[in-house]
């Protein structure tokens, strides 16, 4: 392989890598502006309950405390993969993400428990508007979060097939910022929608 052609390949290879950088924080700035109108959105309806009862007396403080600390607890867990990631040691690599997957699986499923326990009480989002934001707001974090965990399978399944290249490295550097992310929008949901709810 000639100079001219490793030059071509590096120079090829720099822009692919600068494009995924560039696209990444274009889809979380994209996600910003959405989850700023469905908590904007929220904040004009929370109210709007057409006699039906509050947040305040449908929502468990104990339990949805503990989701938060399912979900930080994985934000943590996550940490410690990415320093197993750059010791380049793949066995701990994969289990503090299997890890970190439970933790992201047990946070999804007390979710969906807090809202079929809603529905079979009749607490629908179609009951009012306050439930109709509530639903969708938490509703898309939520499906944000499972997102994420496929994106963690298949980076685990990545990982355990092969060794850690660089573009799985930076996958996962990728990976750890969206987790991060949802991690911050969470600490807003819980605020907004649970702590004031509960006031």
């Amino acid at each position: 392989m000639t100079t001219q052609t490793l030059s071509t390949h590096d120079e090829h290879h720099h822009n692919a890598d600068a494009t995924d950088v560039f696209g990444f924080w274009i889809y979380i700035l994209s996600d910003c502006i959405l989850f700023s109108i469905i908590f904007a959105t929220y904040a004009v309806i929370h109210t709007n309950t057409y006699g039906g009862p509050g947040l305040k007396e449908l929502t468990n403080m104990p339990y949805v405390l503990g989701e938060t600390m399912a979900l930080l607890a994985s934000s943590f867990t996550y940490g410690l993969a990415i320093l197993a990631l750059y010791k380049g040691n793949r066995c701990k690599l994969l289990t503090w993400l299997a890890i970190t997957f439970l933790f992201g699986l047990t946070f999804v499923g007390m979710e969906i428990n807090e809202f079929v326990h809603l529905y079979i009480e009749g607490h629908t989002w179609q009951s009012s508007a306050a439930l109709s934001g509530f639903f969708t707001l938490v509703g898309t974090h939520g499906f944000h979060v499972s997102m994420g965990l496929l994106w963690m399978l298949v980076m685990m399944f990545q990982v355990a097939k092969s060794n850690i290249t660089p573009a799985i490295s930076r996958r996962l550097t990728y990976l750890g910022l969206f987790w991060a992310f949802l991690d911050i929008v969470w600490i807003f949901v819980f605020t907004v929608v649970y702590l004031m709810g509960s006031i």
